[in-house]
């Protein structure tokens, strides 16, 4: 059975949106990008909403020589979007319709270990069908008012506390199973 980890970053205040805009924590020994990297190491494939996959792959195809850029560049790339014809990303195909379903076949099918980053519908959709096995959550540790919110009203899950990384930085690395 495949495996599903959906990891992103939020603030004190639960905003997950634009974290290239917030302030910086500070240097942390390189510990961040370690455990990002064994992450992505772990992974046999990337799953993406729309607006992450704009963002990566307008800056990641231009990287290399380092693990984690030539590993997320060269792995399969999955992307949920209706509006995206076609990707330009190495390796990236767009599913359109049924993402669930599909998501469910490359773990059951497949017997793929997925990661997911950012959150959004694709993430809620996901945790409602059961389809996430692991929620890394990356707290930093300050308040930026506004911006889309990790949860929408009304979403209700059972998360049990699996995991936790203080990192010099400050950040707090939870990780969460679903009940």
């Amino acid at each position: 059975m495949g495996y599903l980890v959906s990891s992103t970053y939020l603030t004190l205040d639960g905003v997950i949106g634009d974290p290239q805009d917030w302030p910086s924590t500070g240097e942390d020994g390189g510990a961040a990008l370690k455990l990002q990297t064994d992450l992505l190491l772990e992974s046999d494939a990337l799953l993406m909403g729309r607006r992450t996959y704009e963002v990566f792959s307008a800056s990641w195809p231009e990287r290399s020589g380092d693990p984690y850029s030539d590993r997320i560049n060269a792995m399969p790339k999955y992307v949920a979007s209706t509006t995206l014809a076609e990707a330009g990303w190495h390796a990236t195909t767009v599913l359109a319709d049924r993402v669930a379903d599909h998501v469910a076949s490359l773990k059951e099918e497949k017997d793929l270990r997925l990661v997911q980053y950012g959150f959004g519908s694709l993430s809620r959709a996901l945790l409602d069908r059961g389809l996430i096995d692991e929620l890394r959550l990356w707290l930093h540790p300050f308040l930026v008012g506004t911006g889309d919110l990790l949860f929408a009203p009304g979403t209700a899950a059972r998360l049990a506390l699996t995991d936790s990384t203080i990192l010099p930085s400050g950040i707090a690395v939870l990780t969460y199973r679903p009940l």
